[in-house]
């Protein structure tokens, strides 16, 4: 008895333990299951765990259904669906496979309907090519609703719609009608919804629609400033009243300019010289303290310039002929200057680009230009040899600037920038990387004083081989082509600063072995001013008074500015430093910056820098290089004072003969 009961309890656990084997079997998925990994509707991935997220599907695309391994193509054609769900409606597909039949794209016959709910069906009976089993799932997903589009966008009986840019907006009395393809919700007429700001700041808005409620009509309560882009955004969230959507939407639009000037009138002279007053004192009021050097920039603290301080050299003479300072406070001024660069680090007698304007020593331009900047002492040469041609034996009277503005050209060592005796000079070397920054002075650009300075210096001149090889590349130089039916007998159009800066002292009324120059500096400007005139970029505002392309800042940073190199962007000083050659033209572009867009342009040292009025900017910045020039060429134009007194030095006589300048 005892042994049939223990034979009767093995028997009872052996059953339990198949039982429980079994058991355990069951909760894992057998060998040979088809796992689903992704369901999408086009590129839009469903959510296969939350079906609310799933409001998106396109309506024009397959379901497409990737499995883990190839499906039996019989058992998906006849068992999956597409259903809609209200009312109920199997919609008919076909079917495609990808990935070795892995995937399974299903395309409605139809696109589908726009904001419905449809469930995309795959049953058991779905297998694998292998008879792999597939558990069964189904999706919920949502369409897209139907897009709400605008069809129309009308100031007055104007469209701008298509218009790029939008140009001409009044600035009073302004209303927005936008229309759409469905009507739009009451709800959603509303500034929550609609904006249009102008340099960021919203402008007042009040609504009303019509035509069955597809019409929005946007009336700006305030007064627009002119001349002035502003921005029109309407939401996402914008709904029609059938729920269709709107994709987010902006467009800029531009005001006209207002006929009321923005300062008082003046005649042609005062505002010259305001012009010139104004901007003088970039030169004269934010000088560098201790040194009396022009800053880099208004944002350049200790950093001062060594050509943009020969421009406001210049400039200081001006000035004093202007009587915006005394003869007295120039030459101090001079006088401080002078002192700075006795001391200030020198490169084989070139002065670096920039350095500090407490201490006198090298401030690096680039990584290896740290040293001697022929070009940029250069035009401090030529700011300095003006002065000196100024001065009268009162000036001089215990300071003995004459005699210490000689020794500091003559120290200058032009010769030695040619490298070892080369025909060239280069525009850079340092005493720590030597030659490596490699650029030969070859053609024609800015830098025509380098070479007629080099061939004017007493102590370390060149040879007119020098000039030939070098400036000239041995007649090369000419190109002689035509743009804007003006013959432009050196290079293309380039940025403007190419006729100011080696011609703020020297007159180009002379002619050399490969140009006149004359002709050179003024077709070059009226092909500037022709090309902004023609604007076949279409930027705003561009025009006969707007007009000017040139090096300067942009709202990127900084660029050279040339109708090879557009970027919507106009610098005052290209138009003003051009006056000697475009007076008309000049003049029209003055009496734009100041009594049209003054009111953004005009600042404490004359023009900022720069403005873009396609994208609404106005730079807040001055440089000495563009504001120099401006003062200088006025001046030229209206008296020829500083080609003058440049043109009378003797040395620069003597590098005319040397050259063979013809005037």
């Amino acid at each position: 008895m005892t042994v049939l009961k223990s034979n009767f309890i093995s028997l009872i656990a052996c059953v339990l333990l198949v039982i429980s084997a079994c058991n355990k079997e069951d909760e894992n998925p057998p060998v040979g299951t088809l796992q689903l990994s992704v369901v999408r509707v086009g590129t839009y991935s469903l959510d296969l765990n939350n079906f609310t997220n799933n409001t998106l599907a396109p309506v024009d695309k397959a379901i497409v259904a990737t499995f883990s391994a190839p499906l039996n193509k019989s058992s998906v054609e006849t068992s999956v669906r597409l259903k809609r769900l209200d009312p109920e409606e199997n919609i008919p597909l076909t079917f495609s496979y990808l990935d070795d039949g892995k995937t399974v794209s299903a395309q409605p016959l139809t696109n589908l309907i726009p904001n419905e709910k449809y469930h995309f069906i795959i049953p058991d009976e779905v297998r694998g090519t292998n008879e792999e089993v597939f558990a069964g799932y189904q999706v919920e997903f949502t369409t897209l609703s139907e897009p709400l589009t605008i069809t129309s966008i009308k100031v007055g009986s104007s469209e701008i719609l298509t218009l790029i840019p939008a140009t001409d907006v009044p600035l009073e009395g302004v209303t927005l009608d936008i229309t759409f393809s469905h009507p739009v919700s009451s709800s959603f007429a509303s500034s929550q919804f609609f904006t249009v700001a102008s340099q960021g700041a919203a402008i007042p808005l009040t609504f009303s629609q019509s035509n069955e409620n597809k019409t929005v009509s946007i009336t700006l309560s305030n007064k627009l400033k002119d001349l002035m882009r502003h921005q029109l955004t309407l939401s996402g969230n914008i709904r029609g009243e059938g729920g269709e959507v709107l994709q987010a939407y902006s467009k800029a639009f531009y005001t006209i300019p207002d006929p009321e000037p923005d300062f008082p009138v003046l005649s042609d002279e005062a505002l010259l010289t305001q012009v010139q007053q104004q901007t003088f004192k970039y030169f004269w009021d934010f000088a560098h303290p201790a040194s009396g050097m022009a800053r880099e920039r208004n944002s350049s603290g200790n950093t001062v310039t060594s050509g943009g301080s020969g421009f406001g050299i210049m400039s200081i003479i001006v000035g004093i002929e202007r009587n915006f300072i005394s003869r007295t406070e120039g030459v101090e001024r001079l006088n401080k200057i002078i002192s700075f660069l006795e001391t200030a680090d020198t490169f084989h007698g070139a002065w670096s680009h920039w350095m500090n304007g407490n201490t006198g020593r090298a401030i690096p331009f680039s990584a290896k230009d740290d040293g001697g900047d022929l070009v940029e002492t250069s035009f401090l040469v030529q700011g300095l040899i003006t002065f000196r041609q100024y001065l009268t034996p009162p000036d001089t009277v215990g300071n003995n600037l004459i005699n210490r503005i000689n020794g500091l050209w003559k120290n200058v060592e032009w010769d030695w920038y040619r490298k070892n005796n080369e025909n060239v000079l280069y525009w850079h070397w340092s005493p720590n990387y030597n030659w490596d920054m490699n650029f030969p002075l070859y053609g024609y650009f800015e830098q025509q004083i380098t070479y007629v300075l080099a061939a004017a210096s007493p102590t370390h001149g060149i040879p007119k081989i020098v000039y030939s090889n070098g400036y000239g590349r041995n007649g090369a130089i000419r190109t002689g082509n035509t743009y804007y039916g003006f013959v432009l007998p050196l290079a293309a159009p380039s940025p403007l600063f190419w006729v100011h800066y080696s011609y703020l002292g020297l007159n180009p009324n002379f002619t050399d072995d490969y140009a006149n120059y004359w002709e050179q500096n003024v077709n070059a400007t009226r092909i500037n001013h022709a090309y902004c005139v023609a604007n076949p970029k279409n930027f705003v505002g561009y025009s006969d008074e707007c007009w000017g392309l040139t090096s300067s800042d942009n709202q990127q940073g900084y660029s050279a500015h040339s109708p090879y190199n557009d970027l919507g962007v106009i610098t005052p000083t290209a138009a003003l430093s051009s006056f000697p050659y475009t007076p008309e033209e000049s003049m029209k572009a003055l009496k734009f910056f100041y009594y049209t867009i003054g009111d953004r342009l005009w600042g404490p040292y004359g023009f900022y820098d720069s403005f873009n009025l396609t994208d609404g900017w106005t730079a807040n910045s001055y440089l000495a290089i563009d504001q120099g020039p401006i003062i200088i060429m006025i001046e030229n134009y209206r008296t020829g004072l500083l080609w003058d007194l440049f043109m009378s030095a003797p040395e620069v006589q003597s590098a005319i003969d040397e050259l063979d300048f013809n005037y």
